[in-house]
C-alpha cells in the first residue's frame, strides 16, 4: 500500500496546484490520525486523504465535460457551481485513473463535500478531515471542532453540518440539497439519540 501511495503522491504532485498539494496532505494526515483514533484501516484512510481531491483542480468546464462523457449526473446547483462536482469526478478517477477498487475509499472521496445520510466510519472521517487539517483557515468553532474530531466523531459531523450550512446561508451561497438532507439526517439521529 505504501509503494502505491507514493506513486499517487508523485502523481498529483504535477496534477494540483502548490496549495491544494499541501491541503491533500493535511487531509491524508489527518486522516490518518482519525483513523487510530477510531479504530478504522489506516491505509484506508491515508489513501482516500491522498485521492480526496484529485479532481479539484480541473476548470470547471472540464469537470461538466468530463461528468457528461462518464454519464455522471450533473445537478442545476453543480452546473452553476462546478466545483461541487469534484468529489463525484475524484471518486470516479481514483477508480479509473489511479486504480482504486475498494468501494469504502470510492464512496469516502464521493461524499467528502457535501456528506450523506448513513456515512460509515471512513466518510465521515475524510468528510472532518477535510474541514479540519491543520492548514485550513481558521472558520467558526474550529478549536472546538478539532477537539471533538478525536473525542466524539458523530458529535463532530454534525457540528461541521451545522457550521457549514449557517455559513453558507449567511453568504447566500446556493447550497447542495444533499448537505442539508445529510445535516436533517444527522440532527433526527441526534433527537432519537436524546429520547
Amino acid at each position: 500500500m505504501n509503494h502505491k501511495i507514493t506513486k499517487i503522491r508523485r502523481k498529483l504532485m504535477t496534477e494540483l496546484d502548490k496549495e491544494r498539494y499541501e491541503h491533500t496532505l493535511g487531509v491524508m494526515y489527518t486522516a490518518a490520525s482519525l483513523a487510530m483514533c477510531h479504530g478504522e484501516d489506516i491505509d484506508k484512510a491515508l489513501l482516500a486523504g491522498l485521492l480526496h481531491d484529485c479532481a479539484k483542480c480541473l476548470p470547471g468546464d472540464t469537470k461538466i465535460k468530463l461528468c457528461k462523457k462518464y454519464h455522471l449526473s450533473v445537478s442545476e446547483v453543480e452546473k452553476s457551481n462546478p466545483s461541487l462536482l469534484h468529489a463525484k469526478l475524484g471518486a470516479f478517477l481514483a477508480a479509473r485513473k489511479y486504480h482504486v477498487k475498494d468501494k469504502d475509499i470510492i464512496n469516502a472521496i464521493a461524499s467528502h463535500t457535501t456528506g450523506c445520510p448513513h456515512m460509515s466510519l471512513l466518510d465521515k472521517i475524510i468528510y472532518i478531515a477535510d474541514y479540519i487539517e491543520p492548514g485550513r483557515k481558521e472558520l467558526p468553532n474550529m478549536a472546538e471542532v478539532r477537539r471533538l474530531a478525536f473525542m466524539d466523531i458523530d458529535d463532530c459531523l454534525y457540528r461541521i453540518l451545522e457550521d457549514s450550512l449557517e455559513y453558507l446561508n449567511s453568504k447566500s451561497v446556493p447550497v447542495d440539497p444533499m448537505t442539508e438532507k445529510t445535516y436533517l439526517y444527522y440532527k433526527e439521529k441526534r433527537k432519537e439519540g436524546e429520547e
